[in-house]
């Protein structure tokens, strides 16, 4: 009925996502029921496709005097082939015995052959990234370059001439490196005459990503267990197994359907970053050889009522390992992310040095970090970032508050850009973007100064004092008290020192979890 497996391809793509709507505020993290439903690619979890920023999305405007000077970064590889080789060839083998007992129904015969296709030419790729998520980080850097122009020219000290210098660090990960060298090409395609230095090796892995999944502790909390079994209870694989399989018998004694549900589930979100001649293959031997109707199994197995049941219990996983959750137990959690902070701040200081000193030597404009899912995800809560500092206990109402595909999408990343005023060169600012969209972090400013009655308030118990006699005199407090300029920037714009002292002190607590 079906063409065979070495059909000729046309050129169709089979699984579209509706990212063009992502929303403008993404570094939000509030999600609706609705628009889930309106965009289903969402539940798709970490293998979301990146949601590159559109016109929508706005910057806010430097305080007067300051420019961009250097970018620290942190980013995710981007879209890649399901890390797993056995789930795919478990996939395949489990259909073909099914279909060898005649237990197949016409869908399952449909998901055999993509399942055959993908266990021959995806599954000796597992973990690799694909061209779509080389383009990503392409783009990325690209509007990087376009964003702050400014970073990647060339400057003169001194009359001499000097190069803009960028760091560039990986994961031992085959699919951070490649992800960097597409990043860095990307980078030199707008900016040439930026000098870049790639690295990748063991060592550097106590900043790039410290978690370990051979190594990790699944135990969880009581309080954890009773809230996460009502997510993963929720989901019904009963009419999944009546769509593919015709013998129901045949399911109970050979298949544990909610394992077959779970792989399949995943592999399926995967394909949304698989390259289009993979996807043409698929869709060509799908189509009937006699009418020539195409039916894309792959893009219909699960309704979104469906989908939205299972991502509200990973998206719970997420949270729960490596997020910002108060139902942790004792492992790490977001202190995975402590020895990238430490990287972080150690790095910024490093360049902040050498623009002070104008060094005819090196001119460090940005350090780039390529890293995993398991790296940024922690590194976003340990920095208590708005898009993923929320404390929840009802994991029912999670996705209000926390989306993990808002926090690790493929391609994620963080971009810390300083800037300096020439005027006062002891007074860095720093703003935050993630997934290049800007977010706000709960950082205090210590430099603000307000002036009362003719002096200066710079302590706590003066200020106590100032709004005392405010409150004392009506007639006073109908008049706001005359402040000096401020030296505190309005977020997203932060001071540098207040940064560092905020992070300094989360460093040294002797544990981040769950607080």
């Amino acid at each position: 009925m079906f063409k065979t497996f070495n059909s000729i391809t046309p050129k169709h793509v089979f699984f579209v996502t509706a990212l063009g709507l992502f929303l403008a505020t993404g570094a939000q993290a509030q999600t609706t029921l609705e628009e889930l439903k309106a965009h289903p690619a969402y539940t798709s979890s970490n293998y979301l496709a990146y949601p590159e920023p559109d016109r929508n999305v706005k910057y806010t405007k430097a305080p007067k005097g300051y420019k961009p000077f250097y970018i620290s970064h942190y980013g995710r590889h981007g879209s890649r082939y399901h890390h797993s080789a056995d789930e795919y060839n478990y996939l395949f083998e489990t259909l073909q015995k099914a279909d060898a007992a005649k237990a197949l129904t016409l869908d399952g015969k449909r998901l055999l052959i993509a399942s055959q296709i993908l266990a021959k030419k995806a599954a000796p790729r597992a973990g690799d990234l694909t061209q779509v998520g080389a383009k990503q980080h392409e783009g990325i850097a690209k509007r990087m370059a376009k964003n702050f122009p400014e970073l990647f020219k060339v400057k003169k000290v001194k009359g001499k001439k000097i190069q803009p210098h960028v760091d560039a660090y990986a994961s031992t990960s085959g699919r951070c490196i490649v992800s960097m060298s597409a990043f860095t090409a990307g980078l030199s395609s707008v900016a040439p005459d930026v000098d870049i230095r790639m690295e990748s090796g063991k060592d550097l892995m106590s900043f790039i990503c410290t978690f370990d999944w051979g190594n990790m502790d699944y135990t969880r909390p009581e309080a954890y267990i009773t809230e996460s079994d009502k997510l993963w209870n929720a989901i019904d694989s009963k009419p999944l197994m009546n769509k593919l399989f015709s013998d129901s018998a045949y399911v109970a004694a050979n298949l544990d359907a909610n394992n077959f549900y779970n792989k399949l589930f995943e592999i399926v979100a995967s394909m949304q970053g698989m390259d289009a001649p993979l996807k043409d293959v698929i869709h060509a031997n799908l189509c009937d050889v006699k009418t020539g109707k195409c039916n894309d199994i792959l893009d219909s197995l699960f309704t979104v009522e469906e989908s939205i049941t299972r991502w509200k219990a990973q998206n719970s996983w997420w949270y729960s390992l490596l997020g910002t959750s108060p139902l942790q137990n004792t492992t790490k959690g977001i202190d995975y992310a402590k020895g990238t902070l430490e990287n972080i701040i150690s790095e910024a200081n490093h360049a902040i040095a050498l623009d002070a000193a104008k060094s005819l030597t090196e001119h460090t404009v940005a350090t780039l970090r390529f890293g995993h899912d398991a790296g940024l995800l922690p590194l976003a809560g340990l920095m208590q970032l708005s898009v993923s500092n929320a404390k929840v206990s009802d994991l029912s109402t999670l996705h209000e508050q926390w989306t993990d595909f808002k926090v690790i999408p493929m391609a994620a990343n963080l971009q810390m850009v300083f800037y300096k005023n020439p005027k006062k060169s002891d007074d860095i600012l720093v703003k935050f973007l993630y997934n290049e969209r800007e977010v706000t972090a709960p950082i205090p400013c210590s430099a603000d100064i307000e002036t009362v009655a003719g002096e200066n308030v710079a302590t706590t118990e003066n200020v106590a004092a100032a709004n005392s006699k405010e409150t004392a005199n009506p007639k006073q407090a109908k008049k706001p008290a005359k402040k000096q300029a401020s030296k505190c920037p309005a977020a997203p714009y932060y001071r540098w020192d207040d940064v560092k002292d905020f992070y300094k002190k989360i460093l040294t607590s002797p544990s981040s979890s769950g607080n």
